[in-house]
């Protein structure tokens, strides 16, 4: 090997060594900022209340104490989760995910199959607009009466109030894809299997995702009020009602911040998963994305 091309190869290593370190600096910089952020948020709210004295709004330090004292002051072996926790945690996130889930897949397959077909979705938009500016809660009377009080009302539910987005983002993403794709799929002689999966789904994908993260918020919000007024006997929601009834008012603003977290979490974790799942299109939108 030259010389030359020695220079050249060990330039190349130095150079993502020396964006790295910039790289690194922002992001501690950007976490720092949100901790700060976050941190003078709770002070604030800490010193307001303390000096408000004000019953109906307690302090933050008094919210956290009672949130452990209900929900994490289990054993070990439990996760530090009391047995209040695993009676009502695990109910409310099985029938949101549940929900969501299957709201989830009926979405992508009505929104491929409507946005492959004008014809189809024209037909059906009036449907759809008129569904989607419905409000979920005042379904939930027509679902006790159908459905019973029971988990089938949750799910029905949230399965009502987060299927649209869903919906609507992948009828606009199978709807609009590049002709010169479909041009090159009948050029290959591709089947319809094999151009929806190695075309349209991935072309639609961004806006896939775009309404099943707008829709996971949506399902942590439904899920609550589908248990407040659906006559749940476990979960998040009626723990809120609990709280209400013993007039717990730290109990009360600690679902209220319980529920903040999970959505948080859970948003966060979505982000994730798009981040892996959806890399090479941020790298076939912009190519310098892997410099950054």
């Amino acid at each position: 090997m030259s010389t030359g091309m020695r220079m050249s190869a060990r330039t190349s290593h130095a150079q993502p060594s020396r964006r790295s370190g910039p790289r690194l600096n922002a992001r501690v910089t950007r976490a720092l900022w949100k901790i700060g952020v976050v941190a003078a948020v709770v002070a604030m709210w800490e010193w307001r209340a303390r000096a408000a004295e004000n019953v109906y709004f307690p302090p933050p330090t008094a919210i956290l104490a009672r949130m452990r004292e209900a929900w994490f002051s289990g054993p070990f072996t439990h996760a530090f989760l009391t047995d209040e926790a695993i009676a009502n945690f695990p109910p409310s996130l099985g029938r949101m995910f549940g929900g969501w889930g299957l709201a989830c897949l009926a979405g992508i397959v009505l929104g491929v199959a409507l946005g492959r077909s004008d014809t189809l979705a024209a037909f059906v938009d009036p449907l759809i607009q008129f569904g989607r500016a419905v409000p979920p809660p005042t379904l939930i009377p027509i679902f006790l009466v159908l459905l019973k009080a029971d988990t089938r009302v949750q799910l029905a539910t949230i399965m009502y109030g987060v299927i649209w987005p869903v919906l609507i983002n992948t009828i606009d993403g199978a709807r609009y894809i590049d002709r010169l794709h479909d041009d090159t799929a009948q050029v290959f002689g591709l089947t319809r299997a094999q151009r929806l999966f190695r075309i349209i789904l991935p072309a639609a994908a961004p806006k896939i995702f775009a309404g099943l993260r707008l829709s996971l918020a949506l399902s942590l919000i439904l899920i609550v009020v589908s248990e407040l007024a659906g006559g749940s006997t476990n979960g998040i929601g009626y723990e809120l009602l609990v709280a209400k009834s013993m007039y717990d008012l730290a109990g009360m603003w600690g679902v209220i911040v319980l529920l903040g977290l999970l959505g948080y979490l859970f948003n966060a974790s979505f982000l994730l998963v798009e981040r892996r799942v959806l890399a090479w299109h941020r790298k076939q939108s912009d190519p310098h994305t892997s410099e950054r």
